[in-house]
């Protein structure tokens, strides 16, 4: 329909088409890519990764493998080792209420 009367688009009106189409094609992508990203993500970002069951995946130390890993290298001893892990063990996790 353009180009009846005469009165077709120019060269800077096919451009600004292309130009347009790229653009909005690029966006399209650009949001697939974001939506897949955000749902294939493993782990909230800067967070600690939280299985199906609150569990930890292999590999991440737990903080009482961390401190039994100090109390084997010496770097704590006997009783301040079973201090903290009465801590780590106790219902509240050793942390204050203010």
């Amino acid at each position: 329909m353009l180009f009846w009367y005469d009165r077709g688009a120019g060269g800077w009106s096919w451009f600004a088409m292309s130009v347009g189409m790229v653009l909005f094609w690029a966006l399209v992508v650009t949001a697939g890519v974001l939506l897949y990203r955000a749902l294939a993500r493993t782990a909230p970002p800067g967070g600690e990764h939280a299985g199906w069951r609150g569990e930890r995946p292999p590999g991440v130390p737990t903080p009482e493998r961390i401190l039994a890993e100090r109390y084997a290298r010496g770097e704590i001893e006997d009783e301040e080792y079973r201090r903290r892990l009465a801590t780590l063990r106790s219902s509240d996790g050793g942390q204050e209420k203010t």
